[in-house]
């Protein structure tokens, strides 16, 4: 561990979509930024979970897929040269002697900041996986691996027999994109009504209707069939103990996430549920100096898009330039009228 730690105005715990558009935010207003991030590389839950589905509530795009919101996101940052952390998480958030933060990382970083924006979505997450005997066995991302909790690659279940569980948007989507590429697709899920948008769930019956996709309802996940780590079948079964037998390459269980704060719930910070209330004017903790911007930021009338947190950013980057810069004014400008600043 460096004896003296690094300094920068701004430290972001999050290097998701809103996390990056907070860099940007910053940047023009002057100030530098470290981001520090969980995860091997950016974009949050649209790199790890849905790198393909395309998203469409971004204003100026119809529609655009996950990770290419991300890469441009990553290029509009990239002019104010952020210092990346990826791959880490943020264990400790304390004070120095002159006021200003020190975040301290899971893997020996100390970086010392005038401000810190939590970015962090739902915190440290990962799949709910379904109590299934052996299903260990086949996961994975190697070959002929069967059980799979996010699709990085619609290409990869190509000619291939996909069940999915589920009855939420993922499992609805992603029935929808891999009807298209995948041999057979059968979605399974303990009711006939599903939770995902109107509009895709009309689409589903549409599909079902064409015979392109077998709705298996209302039946749940018993069991799995395979031999040497590769599937080959999903055992299901309704409440009277009916069971079907699904041939099957790959399994997709799509039951939400597991969530957990970590560290983040040890700083003192005003949470409720799992989530930090904010004043939304300022995106304010209540600590001075401590922001919180996105999924993890509550206030009563949130709405959870990514353009409310990209507005959440721009708020916490001007409220944070009083952190970085004590008793200087903040004329605020339009960008088309001063481009970007210039930085050193």
């Amino acid at each position: 561990m460096p004896d003296q730690p690094l300094r920068t105005d701004v430290a972001i715990i999050g290097a998701g979509p809103v996390g990056l558009f907070a860099v940007f935010e910053c940047g023009m207003l002057n100030m530098h930024c470290h981001v520090i991030d969980a995860l091997d590389e950016p974009g949050g839950q649209c790199t790890a979970l849905y790198p393909e589905k395309p998203i469409y509530d971004i204003p100026g795009y119809p529609a655009i897929l996950a990770h290419e919101l991300v890469d441009r996101l990553h290029v509009q940052a990239a002019p104010f040269e952020p210092i990346f952390h990826l791959g880490e998480q943020v264990e400790g958030l304390g004070e120095t002697e002159r006021g200003r933060w020190l975040l301290t990382t899971t893997k020996g970083a100390r970086i010392e900041a005038a401000a810190v924006i939590i970015a962090a979505g739902v915190g440290a997450f990962g799949p709910n996986r379904p109590p299934l005997p052996h299903i260990e066995d086949y996961e994975g991302q190697g070959e002929g691996r069967g059980v799979h909790y996010m699709v990085r690659r619609r290409e990869q279940f190509r000619g291939r027999r996909v069940v999915i569980a589920g009855g939420g948007d993922s499992a609805v989507d992603w029935a929808l994109s891999l009807a298209d590429v995948a041999a057979s697709v059968a979605v399974v899920h303990r009711r006939a009504k599903f939770r995902a948008a109107p509009d895709t769930v009309l689409k589903l019956g549409q599909l079902a209707g064409e015979g392109r996709v077998d709705l298996v309802v209302p039946f749940q996940l018993q069991g799995l069939e395979g031999a040497n780590g590769r599937l080959e079948a999903v055992i299901v079964s309704d409440l009277d103990g009916k069971r079907r037998t699904l041939p099957a390459d790959a399994l997709l269980p799509f039951f939400g996430l597991a969530q957990n704060l970590g560290p983040i719930a040890d700083w003192g910070l005003n949470l409720h549920r799992n989530l930090i209330r904010i004043d939304p004017a300022s995106c304010g903790t209540g600590r001075p100096g401590v922001y919180a911007i996105g999924d993890i930021a509550s206030y009563p009338g949130k709405l959870k898009l990514i353009l409310t947190g990209f507005a959440e950013a721009a708020a916490a980057a001007h409220s944070a330039y009083a952190e970085v810069h004590p008793g200087e004014a903040l004329h605020f400008e339009y960008s088309t009228t001063k481009g970007l600043p210039a930085h050193t």
